[in-house]
């Protein structure tokens, strides 16, 4: 039988010197599983690394000393005596947990030799298991605090290869279809995991700026292909503010990314609404030229200011995406509702497209449904994934419509 996790498991608040985010290590012979699992563990908080055979963990424990270790007690699979073997020899201080099948032999084995060498081991998880069932199986090990955030340089990462995308899916409502995706970057620390753009996206002043730009672009570039390669034609979008725009080179350094490939659609760029508005003839050329390379400028975050975009004798953006200020909460307030609508009756009068930011409840996604919206963002679906859980989720079909 598989326990519950144990009430009296101590919440632990610092991993060994350091108060900062916790790490694992996933050990297991199947790369998919092991991408699987390391894509979950750094969504929870972890600082995650791979063990693919045996003779890596050694290695694995030296380099990184994880707190948590991830073992498949899969058959033809990485031998569980060895592990806990080499766990004991390096006097491993953190934790196990063993995926395994519902009532296995196996696991109940390796548990009383993980007790018999000393080594903590938490309550088995039952395979197959959801996202809720892996977060409370490590409740104990998850940070109960933000960790402080360090002062990131940005060339620095850049040089180290810090810097990774996730991708927020946009969902179209009517199919319950991943219809695009927007990419967030974020710099994946070695020791304080992942830092929020917030902490370290420069000034556009700042000449490293252009640098982090033409990364972006490079970046979502590389993952389309990687998209396609698994059969998936799917519209990327990413964020760049108008001082991007005017830069002299900019536009032809856009385009030079641009995918010379037949079965690319667009590439969309968002662009603050508030700057566009402070902005719109310049940015409404900068559109104009774009359109001509399959690139659309998206309005982003569009709001109180929507009457500002009324009677434009060209409207030559391609989105318009509603604030998350009055989609949260728009299926109980009907001012938001009203104001929400009021922007889509403008998008489906200029021909464009309409994106509902911020969608977090059920009555949210059917207030959005019901007006007509085009795609649906929000943690109700899911939150920014990594290129591969992307790709899984292109592959899955359409999401659950949460009750």
């Amino acid at each position: 039988m598989v326990n519950a996790v144990s009430d009296e498991i101590p919440v632990r608040r610092t991993f060994g010197k350091r108060k900062v985010r916790p790490r694992a290590c996933v050990a297991d012979s199947k790369t998919h599983i092991r991408t699987f699992l390391t894509d979950a563990l750094e969504e929870l908080g972890f600082i995650p690394a791979q063990c693919g055979a045996i003779n890596e963990l050694p290695d694995v424990l030296d380099l990184h000393s994880p707190d948590l270790i991830v073992l498949g007690l899969s058959a033809r699979g990485i031998d569980p005596r060895e592990v806990l073997d080499i766990l004991a020899t390096k006097q491993f201080s953190g934790r196990i947990l063993l995926l395994a099948p519902p009532a296995s032999l196996v696991a109940g084995a390796v548990r009383e030799l993980a007790k018999s060498l000393g080594l903590e081991i938490l309550p088995v998880l039952e395979t197959p298991y959801s996202d809720g069932a892996l977060r409370r199986s490590l409740a104990a090990l998850l940070p109960t605090e933000e960790p402080t955030r360090p002062a990131v340089n940005v060339a620095e990462a850049l040089g180290a290869g810090w810097l990774k995308l996730r991708y927020q899916p946009k969902i179209d409502p009517r199919s319950l279809l991943i219809s695009g995706a927007e990419a967030i970057v974020h710099i994946s620390h070695p020791t304080w995991g992942t830092v929020q753009p917030a902490y370290f996206i420069p000034e556009h002043r700042d000449p490293h700026y252009c640098v982090l730009a033409e990364f972006l672009l490079g970046q979502v570039v590389q993952d389309w292909h990687g998209f396609l390669a698994e059969q998936h034609r799917t519209v990327l979008s990413i964020n760049l503010p108008i001082a991007f725009f005017q830069g002299r080179d900019a536009i032809r350094t856009l385009c030079q990314h641009v995918p010379d490939h037949p079965a690319f659609e667009e590439l969309v760029i968002e662009v603050s609404a508030t700057e566009v508005v402070r902005n719109l003839d310049f940015i409404s050329e900068v559109a104009k030229r774009l359109r001509f390379h399959n690139v659309g400028i998206s309005i982003e975050g569009v709001g109180a200011e929507w009457p500002s975009l009324v009677g434009r004798d060209t409207f030559p953006f391609v989105e318009i995406k509603l604030h998350p200020d009055f989609v949260e909460g728009s299926g109980e307030n009907r001012l938001k509702r009203t104001v929400c609508r009021q922007i889509a009756e403008l998008a489906s009068d200029c021909g464009v497209k309409t994106v509902a930011e911020g969608v977090g409840s059920r009555g949210d996604f059917l207030a959005m449904r019901e007006i007509g919206i085009d795609a649906v963002q929000g943690s109700m679906f899911a939150k920014p994934m990594t290129p591969g859980k992307l790709v899984r989720g292109l592959l899955q079909g359409p999401v659950v419509l949460p009750k």
